[in-house]
């Protein structure tokens, strides 16, 4: 039975060792995969500073009222265009009707008082001239002839102070433009500073960016940027509007406004984009030069980008990569790829991490 037992381990362990024989040699006998080599790694081509924004209108406001009332009207719906001075919001002004209605009667009140005291100061004027009234009468009826003018006055301005109430009751477009929001319907409160009505102006659209410390000083007002639209692919030209020197409330960010000069319909207020400012950047902020790289190139597993390059004995190496900022079809690599090593940019084959490479 031992004899029986040894002859089997000896037969499974020189059919093992026949095995893997085997497969070394086909292993072996698998023909080296072609791949083309990139001369070496971009360096220093990276002549711009890239940062995400999002298109805004240029000319928008949140329009509220002053007063507060019941809303009666509202005129307008979102998506709708509107021209500047149309109606948007009406709101209730009962109660300014009767404050006008008071007013009204101080003004006739005081312009009456004001006519008597006028007429009395005339006739004394005249009887002091006539030596047929003391001086102190003329100071008196003068006194009471300026505090009637006074008085006049002050009943005219209530007025117009009642009247400039009634622009808050009747809510109109700022300027030519969408409405982008609603706020209130009929029958709500309207109450001092409370939004009712969003509107942009559709005519001039902008970029608002937000620049990194080590790459705002680069950024001036007036130079030419590059838009990129994230949803639609497109490519914007535009121009630097604005550079904010502060980063005080934007944790360390600065603010800059990119102008756009054409946009097309397709593209619209709240989109994210990617903004191109070209500038002599060709340093990082440890100094070295800056490695550019296709995205073509590139190897993505999960959350981790690579690429492959030439190890010993023409075998292909996986390098895990710390990616940088993206333009157009390149990217900039921060760590994984020495700025003056080769790496491979086409395989006439499905490549793994130690696949015999031949290089053409």
């Amino acid at each position: 039975m031992k004899k029986r037992i040894t002859i089997a381990l000896a037969l499974a362990s020189i059919l093992a060792v026949s095995c893997a024989k085997d497969k070394k040699e086909i292993l072996s006998e698998n023909p080296a995969i072609a791949v083309k080599l990139s001369g070496v790694a971009g360096a220093g081509q990276s002549p711009f500073v890239t940062a995400s924004g999002k298109i805004e209108a240029e000319n928008s406001a949140n329009i509220s009222t002053r007063i507060m009332g019941y809303v009666t009207k509202v005129n307008v719906k979102v998506g709708q265009k509107v021209s500047a001075g149309q109606l948007l919001v009406s709101i209730n002004n009962s109660d300014l009707q009767a404050k006008k209605a008071q007013v009204d009667a101080s003004v006739l009140q005081a312009n009456a008082a004001y006519n008597n005291a006028r007429k009395d100061y005339d006739r004394f004027v005249a009887l002091f001239a006539q030596q047929s009234a003391s001086q102190k009468e003329l100071d008196d009826m003068t006194s009471r002839y300026e505090m009637a003018k006074a008085a006049l006055e002050g009943a005219r301005q209530m007025r117009n102070e009642v009247q400039a109430q009634f622009s808050y009751a009747n809510i109109t477009a700022p300027f030519t433009g969408v409405v982008t929001n609603t706020f209130v319907k009929e029958g709500d409160m309207a109450n001092p500073g409370m939004p009712l009505v969003s509107v942009e102006g559709a005519s001039q659209l902008q970029v608002t960016a937000m620049v990194s410390e080590t790459d705002i000083t680069q950024i001036k007002s007036g130079m030419a940027a590059k838009v990129l639209v994230k949803s639609t692919g497109e490519s914007l030209a535009g121009k630097v509007s604005e550079v904010s020197l502060s980063a005080r409330n934007t944790g360390g960010q600065y603010l800059v406004k990119v102008n756009l000069e054409k946009t097309p319909s397709t593209v619209l207020s709240g989109m994210f984009v990617n903004v191109q400012f070209p500038v002599a950047h060709t340093k990082t902020t440890t100094g070295s030069a800056n490695v550019m790289v296709p995205t073509t190139a590139l190897v993505t597993k999960g959350q981790l980008t690579g690429i492959y390059t030439i190890g010993s004995g023409n075998t292909a190496i996986l390098r895990w990569l710390r990616k940088g900022k993206t333009a157009d079809d390149q990217i900039e690599v921060l760590s994984g790829l020495a700025a003056n090593e080769p790496y491979i940019v086409w395989a006439d084959g499905k490549l793994y991490n130690g696949a015999k490479v031949k290089v053409e």
